[in-house]
């Protein structure tokens, strides 16, 4: 994915849109963001996946008909649809390469929301053709933004700014759980710790660990008790959602570390440390 601007301004400049004008999607905006989504096969450790937009014009307004969001969204003219496997490292696959879809929406100009759990998974799976042994895990509602000069102006991107995001000394650690990981101590890696933990998560969430292992930077989810068995999340079937919040993490991780000419590459190898509780749970490792 290429970007017009740094991946650290676009992971600022975003955040979660739910009014958007009655205005189409810029016809040039819609097919740059349509042919990113559709070139998108693949996700970290060769997960394959499937995106697509599905947008209105301004001479087909019935393209989005039958699809719907439970009323948490007003006036979006588009959704980000993808695919991914039921089984192995899927949900994660499937968040990191979807949040770099939202970052180009959002280098775009355009506004856009992650939808985890409200939407009708039906009417979604049915337009992406969802295939057996797939599964939609979220969409994005993305579209021209209702108050642009508010957005712009910071109004709303202070909802979801640092602020409200948990500290170094509760998500990164160094050598194991316990002992905190400084900004300082990260060294060349404190910025692209710093725009993970700025991402997005389900209901701010944040469910994200890492820890620093010589060159190694293991990822762990550390999972929300009872958010997964809620009763909402049972009736609408939500997935585990936490894991696409991991692939988030992953992705705005790796995208700050290239853009700084940082190389590594993710693997899958446990570490076999010691963990905090029995709700944390070892995912990948970023080896520099």
């Amino acid at each position: 994915m290429t970007y017009s601007r740094p991946v650290v301004d676009l992971i600022k400049e975003r955040f979660s849109c739910r009014t958007f004008s009655a205005a189409p999607i810029d016809s040039a905006h819609r097919i740059r963001l349509s042919e990113a989504a559709a070139a998108l096969h693949a996700g970290p450790l060769g997960i394959p996946l499937r995106f697509e937009l599905v947008a209105a014009t301004a001479a087909d307004t019935a393209e989005l008909r039958g699809l719907g969001t439970y009323g948490f969204i007003r006036g979006a003219t588009g959704f980000l649809i993808g695919a991914a496997p039921t089984q192995g490292f899927g949900l994660e696959s499937f968040g990191c390469a979807m949040e770099e879809l939202v970052l180009l929406a959002t280098d775009l100009g355009l506004g856009s929301c992650w939808l985890g759990g409200t939407f009708r998974r039906g009417s979604f799976s049915r337009r992406i053709a969802r295939r057996r042994g797939e599964s939609i895990p979220a969409v994005i509602a993305v579209g021209v933004i209702s108050d642009l000069a508010a957005a712009r102006g910071g109004a709303l991107r202070t909802r979801v700014g640092g602020s409200r995001r948990k500290g170094w000394d509760q998500l990164f650690f160094d050598g194991g759980f316990g002992v905190p990981l400084t900004p300082d101590s990260a060294g060349a890696l404190s910025g692209p710790l710093e725009m993970l933990r700025l991402g997005p998560s389900a209901s701010n969430k944040q469910p994200w660990r890492v820890v620093r292992q010589g060159k190694s930077w293991h990822f762990f989810l550390q999972r929300t008790p009872g958010y997964r068995s809620a009763l909402l999340a049972r009736l609408l079937g939500i997935l585990d959602i936490q894991r696409v919040d991991i692939g988030i993490a992953m992705c705005h991780f790796e995208l700050a570390a290239r853009e700084q000419g940082l190389k590594g590459e993710w693997m899958v190898r446990d570490p076999g440390l010691a963990l905090p509780d029995p709700l944390t749970q070892y995912i990948v490792s970023w080896q520099g």
